[in-house]
């Protein structure tokens, strides 16, 4: 039997050793987890569990020195039985925490009460061998039959474990049914509205003291008499200039000075000396390039006029002096004679108008008359020869916007109002009325300009339409146009017909485009010939541009430029551009009004704070 024994004691006995060696809780614990060893298995018992001579073999099987592999198989299967036993319900019932306490008195249980359970070193080495044994080739026997997550790693049987173990505990804490238990409690409280209360008012109280000028009454305490409230006058920023003929007085100068008075009498007289124009002929672009380019600016050309922008302007045709007259915002009508030196001795300043003045001509009849619209409804002549400021149309109910000469003789005018309509004006008859008023199909009218070789013919320019109507057949109802330009996709702020024969109509339009079009034959449609890139979003505090032709060649056209540096631009019907006006340190503004001397290479433009900058060779 010693033999026998000594055959299975050897490795036994370096496993207890081993364990005597190695009595560190924390290392058995950490084994216990990763490992899976015999410590593993020992976890759960306890040695009042246990039954002495549970595990003793028969005889038989110890006898024989060689039957040892069959005392090994006999062993386990008894240790399987008893752990199962033993170990199955203790790991259903028992914590991480107190497996450890438990494997570190059961550890120790072995080794000292030995005697106490009347069990052999050997026996004890054999249970030890026989739980390795399980656990390393069992385990998935035993998992298989506590679980049914075969075939899953234990990371994953783990983590299963957990997901159960948390959603049973939330469920044991009924989240749910306090929830709706508080919801239900809420619903029940309604908030008190919380009013306050008003003090109650004392019958015998004294009131609030009030002076007796706000009582009305007297030191005595006798009530007075009321006193009638006078209404409150609003005075208006622009009052109306009284109708009838007003004096020409300078505003920036005295009026019986004999420099004004040899000024008037210059220009009355100029009519009588100028020659007539004769037959225009177009010349090349080529001479008319070169003519442009001798103009230039100077110091002396350039010279505040009026006070505010400039909305229109005008140069007289006479081919001797060279006078420039300019409409303000403010009502203005300035004149500046450039012969005169210093150069502010040549300007002088009207006020015929209350508000800006939209359009402005020289007669074409008689040169020493300037005629001047404004938005205030009024319609006036400057004769130079009799210094006054002559009424020939007044509408105080309405605003003029546009006007222009139906006659060659400038007798019978048409004017465009902002509401739409036009009137038809006579000069020779008496009164400052209207013969006709036209409604057209426009909302709004900006410019109005006559054909210059079918008078009977003339063009309005609105919000994005440009209408040619025929003056024999206006209806005072509603007039319907001829011929309507409908290209344009922006308000647009001018159409003008070419200077000589009228075959070409030139439109300025808010989308940054200035529009040519074929008007040879009005008809139905009029095509459209050019369209010419240029910028005109001058912005709120700019006048805006308003492109003209230029009376001497009228394939080409005049405008102001955005562009740096300052300038003003010439565009050949074609789209190409001709030439570019620029000034230098003198001219450093935008001019968004420009004119054309009629038979001279003379420039004049205007900008938005009431300067003129003249161009000539």
């Amino acid at each position: 039997m010693s033999a026998e024994k000594a055959g299975c004691t050897p490795p036994l006995r370096a496993e207890v050793n081993e364990y005597k060696e190695n009595q560190n809780i924390s290392y058995i614990s950490q084994r216990l987890v990763l490992e899976k060893t015999a410590k593993v298995c020992l976890v759960p018992f306890s040695l009042s569990d246990y039954k002495p001579g549970e595990f003793k073999l028969p005889r038989s099987l110890l006898d024989n020195s060689n039957n040892e592999v069959a005392c090994k198989k006999y062993k386990k299967t008894e240790i399987k039985k008893t752990y199962r036993e033993i170990l199955t319900p203790k790991m259903k019932a028992t914590a991480s925490s107190k497996t450890e306490s438990t494997l570190q008195k059961s550890s120790l249980d072995v080794h000292t009460e030995n005697h106490k359970q009347h069990m052999s070193t050997s026996d004890t080495v054999l249970l030890s061998v026989g739980m390795e044994g399980s656990l390393d080739g069992d385990s998935d026997e035993d998992t298989s039959g506590q679980d049914d997550f075969s075939g899953l790693s234990p990371y994953e049987r783990k983590r299963l474990k957990n997901i159960s173990e948390n959603a049973n505990f939330f469920a044991s804490l009924q989240l749910s049914e306090s929830a709706a238990r508080l919801r239900e409690m809420i619903k029940k409280r309604q908030p008190s509205e919380s009013r306050r209360k008003k003090p109650k008012k004392k019958e015998n109280g004294i009131g609030c003291r009030r002076s007796m000028r706000l009582l009305n009454v007297d030191p005595l305490g006798i009530s007075l008499p009321e006193t009638p409230t006078q209404p409150t006058v609003v005075e208006d920023e622009n009052p109306l200039l009284p109708p009838g003929p007003l004096e020409m007085t300078p505003a920036n100068r005295d009026d019986n000075s004999e420099l004004f008075k040899g000024f008037l009498r210059t220009w009355a007289e100029v009519n009588k000396t100028s020659s007539k124009n004769s037959e225009k002929r177009l010349s090349s672009i080529k001479s008319y390039k070169a003519n442009l380019s001798g103009m230039v600016i100077s110091e002396d050309t350039v010279c505040k006029v009026t006070q505010g922008s400039i909305f229109s302007m005008a140069l007289h045709p006479s081919e001797i002096r060279t006078l420039v007259a300019a409409g303000a915002r403010s009502g203005q009508v300035g004149l500046w004679d450039l012969t005169h030196q210093p150069k502010e001795e040549g300007v002088y300043v009207f006020q015929p108008h209350s508000q800006p003045v939209g359009c402005l001509y020289f007669s074409p009849a008689n040169p020493a008359h300037v005629l001047s619209l404004s938005y205030d409804g009024t319609l006036r002549c400057g004769d130079f020869s009799k210094a006054v400021f002559e009424e020939v149309y007044r509408n105080e109910g309405s605003s003029f916007s546009s006007f222009d000469f139906l006659a060659e003789d400038a007798s019978t005018l048409i004017v465009a109002h902002w509401d739409g309509s036009m009137s038809l004006v006579d000069r020779r008859t008496p009164g400052t009325s209207y013969e006709k008023l036209i409604n057209s199909s426009m909302g709004k009218i900006r410019t109005v300009h006559v054909h210059p070789v079918h008078r009977h013919y003339f063009m309005t320019a609105g919000l994005r339409d440009v209408h040619i109507y025929d003056a024999r057949h206006l209806n005072p109802k509603r007039s319907q146009p001829l011929v309507s330009l409908s290209e344009h996709t922006k308000s647009i702020a001018s159409a003008y017909f070419s200077p000589l024969t009228g075959n070409r109509v030139v439109t300025t339009c808010a989308d940054c485009k200035l529009r040519i079009f074929d008007s040879s034959c009005i008809s139905s449609q009029i095509p459209l010939l050019t369209t010419i890139r240029h910028n005109t979003n001058t912005g709120r505090w700019l006048t805006r541009f308003r492109a003209v032709w230029d009376p001497k060649q009228e394939d080409c056209v005049i405008v102001g430029s955005m562009a740096y540096p300052r300038q003003v631009a010439v565009f050949h019907q074609s789209g190409e551009q001709v030439h570019s006006f620029l000034g230098g340190e003198c001219l450093v503004s935008v001019c968004s009004i420009n004119a054309m001397h009629s038979t001279r290479y003379i420039l004049a433009g205007g900008n938005s704070s009431g300067k003129i900058h003249v161009f000539m060779n």
